[in-house]
């Protein structure tokens, strides 16, 4: 690399491990000199100041941003606007692939503006990991691992091809094949370093390690002392070409844990719990750190774990310190020795280790919590805030089943006949336990209690309900090794969890089909069916189309869950099952103690099964290898193919950035509520082949059994754009009592789908608008449900407020954010979807945080006159807005500088 940090500030500084000089850029230098008492910053700011030394250069980086960390001490919040590098960025391959298309097009953007193609190519460290792909299309059989790798490849050739081109075309970018891990674990694992190093002309650089991941639980690696988040893959494109992060210096929340988890509890029960009270709290942009005398108990797996659900508390990142833990982690996980002892080195010398001496940080507020107050929980049925007692979880079903159908009753039907099967089924029955997510696959605590359980549940002559879909899906293969040390997974296996796949599966709605007399069952009953599953996310219609209420649960829970065969049973009280003698068997009787689960952890794994799996991480097998590709700088695209397009966004673009424009005549293609997910507009899950997008590859001569997933098909715009807000318990209220992608064609009033209406708007020339309630764009950071939301003819998003990524996400595509003035939201205006809008003062020109006036006139001609919140935050956002988005402004820079 090479640095702008500017040797006049008098802050380099150099450390020496194992004879090796380092230079680094010294914090508590920057304090001598005066510009602050950054001893007692929180540490997520001591990383975001040593950024801004290492960059300082007078302009984008200047030393009044310096002085406005120091002033950040004082009022412990700053407006400061800041531009931060992140040395590295991590992908999966749902948000990867598009992102990479991206790349390709910008190359092809660039020939054909008379460029350089070699310039576009990731400046920083870019890793790809292929997780998101593997589905549970075969469970419960020894063969089921082998089985679905073989589909997933088959599926996804295209795709695969495709990012295997990238790998030889771009430099800086690494692949890790499919059947690996899932990436945030192949980061804690393998990946990240905790502190990075670089070259300076032909000096070495040492800093601290930051990431930045096209997945919202890019934070999980926080638990490592590594300052990352999520982003939209369109805001990764950019850093991956040099531009920094646009961001205000953030407020930082410190989470204050006290004491120990008590018998019978794992991380999961605590993450749940820090969920609903960060929540509750509202941290959403925020920084959140944990520190306290907990910190000592906490395993850092369990740190991982707690770091993992930023995104569900809605904090930017939960971040932990440096210590002791970080460095046993690291020395754990086969780290090279050499690195670990720069670590504890640099932390010191930086004042970022964390121990009994270290100065009490300063935060903007505090949380507190006494660990052993957490209590066995599960969350849900729709949301992972939503923390729910072990103890009441049947009458929470029971409670939420109502609005789970749509506020009918849940009438008492018994058990329901499931053709060729001999039982039933009944409402609350569980019909897929599924061991998924980078949440809790990460740590062994809780892995290995769910092969406990499984093992004496054996011993008892417990079985799993045959209406079950089992699955265990770990997060690298170092689980499955440690699993076979412990001559668990032979208990898991015998109760159905065989290993489906090394990927997110369920959690990201790759569940895969139930079995057809099942869902038959479930839809021609009108069941509500449930999920269990040891993940983060359970937002409506993202498990499986036939699950109505999904919770969230630790990995014994699950398999518990799925001995038990319903959510409709008290399990603290009531038997879960009948063992072999006849006698009824409970939870308690099955459930492992904390030290037992501890001494498994101990014995059972070694860092020499780290060494081993990452070995040669990026080598993949012999299918994998075995993909042809072509070794050109310019992709050649197949017109022919349905899995990669060509995206039009820089279809007939100038050199030059035109000038902004008002949105005039515009009509409203959505009207939403609250807590709008990125689920809810992004195309996610299964494809129906009724659908616009089923529609189009049936034209395309793709046979429904072959459609794969939404996520799968996002390199092609086509197919996606069609799935755009088409999810189905997406509820428009412009189309009264329907579920789906629905909405109606004005002013006619014609109900169609939402992607059919769209393009009936833009044959008509008619821009449109989307309305919207609280929390607009929560979930995952998807880069579809910005790109989507363009392709479709959509100008701007009015809402009452959005979730951050999101928002970023629409203006890093030329989608102009708006937010509703306190006090005025679509109810108060009496919207009904008849109206047009006119968005003015924008042809002047945009600046930060300015009114917009919006103009709504009635289908009676009545106006209606408003000021809209520009959610336009930065003077780098304005750029971007201006030149039609963030890849046309880095384009046309690059293209200057040709």
């Amino acid at each position: 690399m090479s640095t702008v940090g500017q040797d006049s500030l008098k802050t380099r500084r150099t450390i020496e491990v194992d004879g090796t000089a380092y230079d680094y850029f010294s914090i508590p230098a920057a304090g001598e000199a005066g510009y602050g008492d950054f001893a007692r910053l929180p540490f997520s700011m001591k990383v975001l100041l040593e950024n801004l030394l290492r960059f300082e250069d007078g302009r984008s980086v200047t030393m009044d941003d310096i002085k406005a960390v120091g002033g950040w001490l004082k009022e412990r919040r700053s407006p400061r606007e800041i531009a931060y590098r992140p040395c590295r960025v991590l992908m999966q391959d749902f948000t990867g692939v598009p992102a990479v298309v991206d790349l390709a097009a910008m190359r092809a953007a660039m020939a054909a503006l008379g460029g350089d193609p070699k310039k576009i190519n990731p400046l920083n460290q870019c890793d790809l990991v292929i997780d998101h792909s593997v589905m549970v299309d075969n469970f419960g059989t020894a063969r089921s691992f082998r089985q679905n790798v073989d589909l997933e490849m088959t599926r996804n050739i295209e795709r695969y091809a495709f990012l295997r081109w990238g790998q030889t075309a771009f430099d800086n970018f690494r692949v890790v094949p499919p059947g690996t891990g899932i990436c945030h674990q192949v980061n804690l694992e393998y990946l990240a370093q905790t502190v990075w190093t670089g070259k300076d002309g032909d000096r070495q650089l040492a800093f601290p390690d930051t990431v930045v991941g096209t997945d919202s639980h890019t934070t999980m690696i926080n638990g490592l002392a590594v300052l990352g988040w999520g982003v939209g893959g369109i805001e990764a494109e950019a850093v991956m070409l040099g531009q920094p992060v646009s961001m205000v210096l953030p407020e930082v929340v410190g989470f204050k844990l006290n004491g120990r988890l008590k018998e019978g509890t794992t991380a999961t029960d605590l993450v749940l719990t820090i969920t609903k009270m960060l929540r509750a709290k509202g941290v959403v942009g925020k920084f959140v750190e944990f520190f306290g005398p907990g910190l000592a108990e906490l395993p850092l797996a369990d740190r991982a774990t707690i770091a993992n659900m930023a995104p569900e508390y809605g904090a930017t990142c939960g971040i932990f310190p440096i210590d002791k833990e970080t460095i046993a982690f690291l020395t754990a996980t086969a780290r090279d020795p050499h690195r670990v002892k720069l670590v504890e080195a640099y932390a010191k010398a930086q004042g970022m280790w964390q121990d009994e001496n270290s100065v009490e940080a300063v935060y903007t507020d505090i949380l507190e919590l006494d660990m052993a107050t957490v209590e066995p929980s599960l969350a849900g049925p729709k949301r992972p805030q939503d923390l729910v007692a072990l103890s009441t979880a049947q009458a929470n079903f029971r409670k939420e089943a109502p609005a789970l159908l749509g506020g009918k009753a849940m009438t008492d039907k018994g058990r329901v006949k499931v053709a060729g099967a001999d039982y039933g089924l009944a409402h609350g029955d569980v019909v897929i336990a599924a061991i998924t997510s980078c949440t809790n696959t990460s740590n062994p605590s809780v892995m290995l209690a769910a092969g406990l359980v499984a093992r004496n549940a054996r011993k008892l002559g417990l079985t799993v309900k045959p209406w079950v879909k089992t699955s265990l899906a770990p997060g690298s293969k170092v689980v499955s090794d440690y699993l076979a040390e412990a001559g668990l997974q032979d208990d898991l296996d015998a109760l159905g969890f065989n290993l489906v796949g090394y990927g997110c599966t369920t959690c990201i709605g790759n569940s895969g089909p139930l079995a057809e007399p099942i869902s038959k069952a479930i839809v021609e009953n009108d069941l509500v069916a449930c999920a269990v599953l040891s993940g983060n996310r359970n937002f409506e219609g993202r498990v499986n189309p036939h699950t109505r209420a999904n919770y969230l649960a630790s990995p014994p829970l699950v398999v518990a869950y799925a001995i038990a065969g319903t959510m409709d049973l008290d399990l603290v009280n009531d038997p879960i099952g009948t063992g072999k003698d006849g006698k009824p068997v409970y939870l308690r009787d099955i459930w492992p103690s904390t030290a037992e689960v501890a001494e498994t952890v101990r014995t059972s794994i070694t860092p020499a099964m780290f060494t081993h799996e990452y070995g040669n991480a990026f080598a993949g097998d012999e299918a994998w290898q075995s993909i042809a590709i072509d070794p050109s700088e310019v992709y050649e695209w197949d017109a022919d193919s349905t899995y990669i397009q060509h995206p039009p966004y820089f279809a007939g673009m100038a050199k030059e950035a035109g000038g902004f424009s008002d949105i005039t005549g515009a009509r409203m293609l959505a009207l939403l509520g609250d807590s709008i997910t990125t689920d809810h507009i992004s195309p996610a899950g299964a494809i129906k082949a009724e659908s616009p997008a089923g529609l189009y590859l049936q034209q395309h001569g793709v046979k429904p059994a072959d459609f794969n997933s939404y996520g799968a098909r996002r390199g092609n715009h086509e197919v996606m754009m069609r799935g755009t807000f088409a999810n189905i318990r997406l509820r428009n209220e412009l189309a009264p009592g329907t579920e789906g992608g629905v909405t109606r064609l004005m002013p006619q009033g014609d109900q169609m789908s939402i992607y059919d209406a769209a393009m009936n708007y833009a044959d008509a020339g008619v821009p449109l608008v989307v309305v919207a309630g609280k929390e607009y764009g929560t979930g995952s950071s998807r880069d579809w449900a910005a790109k989507g939301t363009l392709l479709l003819g959509i100008k701007a998003v009015i809402a009452e407020s959005f979730e951050r990524i999101h928002r970023s996400n629409l203006v890093g595509m030329g989608v102009l954010p708006l937010q509703f003035p306190a006090g005025s939201d679509r109810k108060s205006l009496g919207l009904d979807g008849s109206e047009v809008f006119d968005l003015t003062g924008i042809a002047g020109g945009i600046k930060p945080g300015m009114t917009v006036p919006c103009t709504i006139t009635r289908a009676n001609g009545e106006k209606v006159e408003i000021g809209l919140l520009c959610r336009i935050d930065t003077e780098d956002e304005v750029a971007y807005y201006k030149n039609g988005g963030i890849l046309h402004y880095v384009l046309r820079n690059l293209a200057k500088s040709a």
